[in-house]
C-alpha cells in the first residue's frame, strides 16, 4: 500500500438487483476501446448534453444533491469562460428518480430520448445498473456520481463508469489499516438489501484475513430497521470479543446502530465507509469519537479546496457540507479532460475518450480509467471523527493485485 501522508444507498429498490442483472444478459458484449496514438480531429463547437437521472429525493439525495451542486458550478464556470477549450459548451438536462431503482429506468429512458451524449446516474449501484442499462443499450456513456460497488460496470456493460473507487479497494484500505492498528478480531455488519451494504463486509474479510485477521462474528440487519439492539446482543455475546467492528451502514441506520452499541458500553473501534461522510455523522460528536472511515477526500477550506469554498459558497451562499459536492465539480473536470481528448459532442466520441482517460486533475488528486475496471482509478482518503471534525489519516491506493476481486 502507498501512503501519502495529510493533514440507498437506499431502502430496499422496487426493482431488486437480481432482477436487474436479468437485463444484463441482454446487454451489448464488453470489449475495450481502441485508444488513438494520434491527436483529436478538432471538431466544430457543439453543445454536450447531460442527462442527469439523480436523486433530488429520497434516501440518496444526501450523495445526488450535493454532487449535482459541484457539476452545476463546474459547468456554470465552463460556459461562462465560453466552453471546454472554448468551443464546447454543456447543458445539463436534471430529471429526479426518487431514489428508486424503477424510477431511475424510467428517467434514463426520457434521457436517452433527448439526444443526450452523456448519463450520469445515482450515487448507488443498485438505481445505477436500472439507469446505465438503457444507455448501454443505446452506445452512450454511463456515470455514476459516486456508486462505489464495482459490480456496477460489471452488470451493465462497457459504457459503465462510475466516479468512485470500487468497494473492494476501500474495503481493502480498511483492512489494512486494522491491521496496522494491532486489531485482530474483527466484527462486520451488512445488509442484503443493497449491493453496497452487503457486499462491502465481505471484501472487508477476504483483505483482513488475508492479513492474518479474523472475523470471530458476521451480522446482517434491515435498512431502516427500527432498532439494533439483538445485534448488540450478539456482539457483547462473542468470545473472543471482537477489538474492531467494520460496517458499510450509513443513515439512518449507521447513527441508530452506533448508538445502541456505545449505549451498550461496547468500546471497540469502529471503521465504516463512504456513505457515512455526512453532517449527520459529525453531529454524532461524543458517539462517533474516533470512528474511521473511507471517503474521496477531507472536506477543509484549505489548499486545493480553499477555491472551490470560495466558489461554491459565491454560488449557493452556503459552504459545502459533504464531501460528495466536492465529487460532483470533479466528475465535471473528469468530462472537461474527456471533450478535449474527444473533441466532440458525439456520444462515441466520448466513450472512447473516458476509457482511455488517464491523469485527469481534480481537487482530491489525479482520476484515470485507462486499464482498469470503469471504476475510478483515484487515491482514497482514510479520515477519522476528532471532536466532530474529520481528521485526516492519510491517503492510499493499495497494490491492485492484492485488491480482493468483484464478482457478480
Amino acid at each position: 500500500m502507498q501512503r501519502k501522508s495529510g493533514p440507498s444507498k437506499v431502502t430496499k429498490m422496487v426493482v431488486s438487483l437480481s432482477a436487474i442483472m436479468l437485463l444484463s444478459a441482454c446487454a451489448t458484449g464488453e470489449g475495450e476501446a481502441t485508444a488513438t496514438s494520434s491527436a483529436p480531429t478538432t471538431s466544430e463547437a457543439c453543445t454536450v448534453k447531460v442527462g442527469v437521472a439523480g436523486s433530488q429525493t429520497g434516501g440518496l439525495a444526501y450523495i445526488d444533491v450535493p454532487n449535482l451542486e459541484g457539476f452545476e458550478l463546474w459547468a456554470e464556470q465552463v460556459n461562462a469562460a465560453g466552453g471546454i477549450d472554448g468551443k464546447f459548451t454543456i447543458e445539463t438536462v436534471v430529471k429526479d428518480t426518487r431514489s428508486d431503482a424503477a424510477q431511475s429506468a424510467t428517467v434514463a429512458a426520457e434521457l436517452v430520448a433527448e439526444g443526450i451524449s452523456i448519463l450520469i446516474t445515482p450515487g448507488d449501484a443498485d438505481p445505477s445498473i436500472a439507469a446505465g442499462q438503457l444507455a448501454q443499450d443505446e452506445g452512450i456513456t454511463a456515470v455514476s456520481w459516486f456508486g462505489s460497488s464495482p459490480i456496477l460496470p460489471l452488470a451493465v456493460g462497457d459504457h459503465m463508469f462510475s466516479n468512485a473507487f470500487g468497494d473492494n479497494t476501500q474495503a481493502k484500505v480498511l483492512a489494512d489499516h486494522a491491521t496496522e492498528m494491532g486489531y485482530q478480531n474483527a466484527y462486520t455488519l451488512g445488509s442484503p438489501d443493497s449491493a453496497y451494504t452487503n457486499l462491502l463486509p465481505g471484501y472487508f474479510k477476504e483483505a483482513f484475513e488475508a492479513n492474518g485477521g479474523k472475523v470471530v462474528g458476521e451480522g446482517t440487519f434491515s435498512m431502516g430497521q427500527a432498532s439494533f439492539s439483538v445485534i448488540v446482543d450478539e456482539i457483547k455475546a462473542l468470545s473472543p470479543a471482537p477489538d474492531v467492528i467494520m460496517t458499510p451502514a450509513y443513515e439512518p441506520d449507521f447513527p441508530t446502530f452506533i448508538k445502541a452499541l456505545r449505549g451498550a458500553g461496547i468500546t471497540a473501534a469502529v471503521l465504516g465507509t463512504d456513505g457515512i461522510d455526512s453532517p449527520t455523522t459529525l453531529a454524532l460528536a461524543d458517539i462517533a469519537e474516533g470512528v474511521t472511515y473511507t471517503t474521496a477526500g477531507v472536506l477543509k477550506n484549505e489548499g486545493a479546496m480553499s477555491t472551490f469554498f470560495t466558489d461554491y459558497n459565491a454560488k449557493y451562499g452556503k459552504d459545502p457540507e459533504t464531501i460528495y459536492a466536492v465529487t460532483g465539480y470533479e466528475l465535471g473536470l473528469t468530462l472537461d479532460a474527456v471533450v478535449k481528448q474527444a473533441q466532440s459532442c458525439d456520444a462515441d466520441a466520448i466513450w472512447q475518450a473516458w476509457s482511455n482517460l488517464e491523469g485527469a486533475q481534480g481537487i482530491t488528486g489525479t482520476i484515470s480509467y485507462k486499464g482498469g475496471d470503469r471504476m475510478a482509478i483515484r487515491e482514497v482518503a482514510l479520515v477519522e471523527i476528532k471532536n466532530s471534525e474529520r481528521s485526516l489519516v492519510g491517503t492510499f491506493a493499495p497494490d491492485p493485485a492484492t485488491v480482493p476481486k468483484a464478482q457478480l
